[in-house]
Parts: C-alpha cells; structure tokens; sequence
C-alpha cells in the first residue's frame, strides 16, 4: 500500500467489468491510499461493481446516467453533502451505437453522430463544470482517449474516433480555463485493450496483433499500466503537467508505419 493518493477522494465514473480500463485505475488508485466514490448506469452495472469491490466494501457509488443534467447535479450534490471536497474525477464514459461501427463512416446516422457525441465529450464537459466547484484545494480531471481513432483513422472506430477528436479538444479548452483554480486536465491515450467496448470494433484481434509486433516494447498495454499511469496523473508528482494527452500504448504512437 502506498501514500500518493492518502486522503484524496477520488470519483470513479464508468466502471463496467472487471475489464474495464476504469477498474484497473480505480485498484491502483485504492492501492494509494484514495477514498472511492463510484458511479454506476443501472441495477446490472451497480450488482457488477459490488462483486468487483467486494474487497474494498462498503463502498460508496451514485447512480449517474450522463445524458442528464439532473443526475449528474444529484451526483455531485451528494458528494459535496458527504464530503465537501473533491480531488480527482476519472471520466471514463464513451458509447457510440453498434450499428454506426458495424457500418461505414460515411453513413453514420444523425441521431447516432449526436448521441456519440452527448454520451463520450459533453458529459466531460458536464462533470467537469460541477467538479471544479468542488475542487477546493486543487484537483485533478483525467480521462480516456485512443490515438488510433483520434489522431489516425482506425478502421471500424469510425463516429468514435471523431468523439475521441473533440474529446482531446475539450481537455485543452478545460485545462486553459481550469488551470487559474490549480485543476489539472489531461487524457490517456490507451493502447487497444481489451474491454467490453473494444468488441463492438471491426477487426480487434488483428490491431492487438499489430500493436505487438510493432510497438517498442512488443507487447501490448494491461490495466496494470494504465492504473499506474493514472495514478501519477491523479496525484501531486505531475502537478505541473495540464492540456496534454498522455500515450500509454507501449510506443506504438511513434511508429511511422
């Protein structure tokens, strides 16, 4: 156990499965010492997380779904009645609809294009502007990104890989405005990984079988390196780092080729 995260309240958003890249933040930052609040969409996600944190219980988690602006005030309402100060949000929130990635970018739907948008950077937005009214004493805003859509063209990331786009936008806009009031906002950019979401991607065997071969390291991420990273983000070792997206992808990002 150590003492990088003692006594910082910490909130979790989007904790799905235990292979969720949320969980693997949420165990590193709870081996540093950080109190946990969770958040969770419905009666199956709430029963999935009290098995995932069976160690750590009784915790405590809100029900939050991020297309309302009535939740997300319960939310941190209920946080700042409980708590009163926030230090760290871990916003690892995306959706996009299947059949928008089973099918090409050019017909994605209007209706699909709007809720990908709402659902993976407005609600970053959203938490963002209620958090910083609780971080008093500082803070730090993290959340998750992938190059390989945002920066590149991944084929069948399609209208998520333009979500990730803007999403990288708005943690520099937030990270300008945020920064006069000591809050911090960045992104990981993760490798592939395989996650319940990570699925629904034309052709993920064959990136993960890619990223290995090329990437520096020849391997690919864990949860284990994308806790450890947010764990430093989340804490006063990068006190001077904001705006910027941190690549955790075994070094793939700097391939040419």
């Amino acid at each position: 156990m150590g003492e990088l995260l003692k006594g910082k309240n910490i909130l979790i958003m989007g904790v799905r499965n235990k292979w969720s890249i949320a969980w693997g933040i949420a165990r590193a930052a709870k081996e540093q010492g950080a109190n946990l609040i969770f958040t969770y969409l419905g009666e199956r996600e709430f029963q999935s997380l009290q098995k995932l944190t069976e160690d750590m219980a009784p915790i405590e988690a809100y029900p939050c779904d991020v297309s309302k602006d009535e939740d997300i005030e319960s939310l941190f309402s209920a946080i700042k009645s409980k708590h009163g100060v926030l230090h760290g949000l871990v916003h690892a929130i995306a959706f996009a609809k299947a059949e928008d990635l089973r099918d090409t970018f050019v017909n994605t739907s209007r209706d699909g294009f709007l809720m990908a948008m709402d659902i993976s950077v407005y609600s970053f937005i959203a938490v963002a502007n209620k958090a910083q009214e609780l971080m008093t004493e500082g803070g730090s805003i993290i959340t998750l990104t992938y190059g390989g859509g945002s920066a590149r063209v991944s084929p069948g990331y399609n209208v998520m890989g333009v979500a990730k786009s803007a999403l990288e936008a708005s943690v520099r806009y937030a990270a300008q405005e945020l920064g006069g009031e000591n809050i911090r906002v960045n992104a990981i950019s993760s490798g592939p990984i395989k996650t319940m979401s990570a699925k629904g991607i034309q052709s993920f065997s064959d990136i993960l079988s890619i990223v290995e071969e090329k990437a520096f390291l020849k391997r690919n991420i864990t949860l284990q390196d994308l806790g450890g990273a947010a764990v430093y983000l989340l804490s006063d070792l990068s006190s001077g780092m904001t705006g910027e997206t941190m690549y955790i992808d075994a070094g793939y990002n700097n391939m040419g080729v």
